[in-house]
């Protein structure tokens, strides 16, 4: 693990709210050059809940994606194609995202170990639910009784990441069946509300999105050995604006 042992290791937590995903997406690519070119000085995980859309990951296939446009539309659903990895999948209320935008170098240049952590802390967030919850070996996100709960998917250069995870706390599962969920055959969908409900329990209002980010970003900030820190949307912008103000080019993303 590389670090400066000088510097403050934080994780700034940044609570977005309900966000539009094109919005969110271009947040996260500035953030991630930011954070690349050194003038975001830390990690972010960045915290939000989209209105439904559907993303296409680098490996999706046209076969999974079961609705066209039109009918996505008539769903009130977006569509878009990013350079995460991964297949095709759902975002929409009641589902946690979180875009990850950590630094390698200051961790391990390992985009496996990365996935993993994430996946831990999931696991231990699930857990603070009273959810039995487990990685499925060669399939990478959350599984609880063979049913997939939470989701990842990632990008970066230079050893840095972006894109992350989508936890379903009290999603509406029916969206899944547009598609075929990360392009996996047979694949159930569940949330942290279903999984409470096959109990025999009733969930709590406490079962929120934004409770479950809050765990979850602490979990995080745990196994990367950061302090979590909560910030202001703007404190991330300002960094941002502050790097075009300086006119740096913008450099493609591409696979590291």
């Amino acid at each position: 693990m590389e670090s400066d042992r000088d510097d403050p290791r934080e994780l700034w937590v940044v609570h977005a709210g309900l966000m539009a995903y094109e919005e969110a997406l271009e947040l996260q690519r500035a953030a991630a050059r930011a954070r690349i070119s050194g003038e975001i000085p830390q990690d972010v995980l960045i915290l939000v809940e989209h209105p439904p859309v559907v993303t296409l990951g680098r490996s999706a296939k046209q076969i999974h994606l079961l609705a066209n446009r039109q009918a996505l539309a008539s769903r009130g659903v977006e569509l878009f194609e990013v350079e995460r990895g991964g297949d095709v999948t759902f975002h929409g209320p009641g589902q946690i995202v979180g875009y990850t935008i950590i630094d390698l170098k200051r961790h391990r240049r390992d985009l496996h170990w990365i996935l993993r952590q994430i996946e831990a802390a999931l696991i231990e967030t699930l857990a603070a639910y009273g959810i039995a919850a487990d990685r499925d070996i060669g399939r990478t996100g959350v599984w609880t009784s063979g049913r997939k709960i939470a989701s990842i998917g990632l990008h970066a250069r230079d050893w840095v990441t972006w894109h992350g995870f989508a936890l379903n706390v009290t999603t509406d599962l029916s969206y899944f069946d547009l598609m075929v969920p990360c392009g996996l055959d047979g694949v159930t969908m569940t949330s942290i509300a279903r999984e409470i409900e096959i109990s025999g329990n009733v969930p709590e209002p406490g079962v929120t999105a934004d409770a479950a980010g809050q765990i979850g970003a602490s979990r995080i900030a745990d196994l990367l050995g950061l302090e979590a820190v909560e910030t202001d949307i703007a404190r991330v912008t300002d960094f941002v604006a502050g790097r075009a103000q300086r006119a740096c080019p913008y450099i493609e993303p591409h696979v590291q």
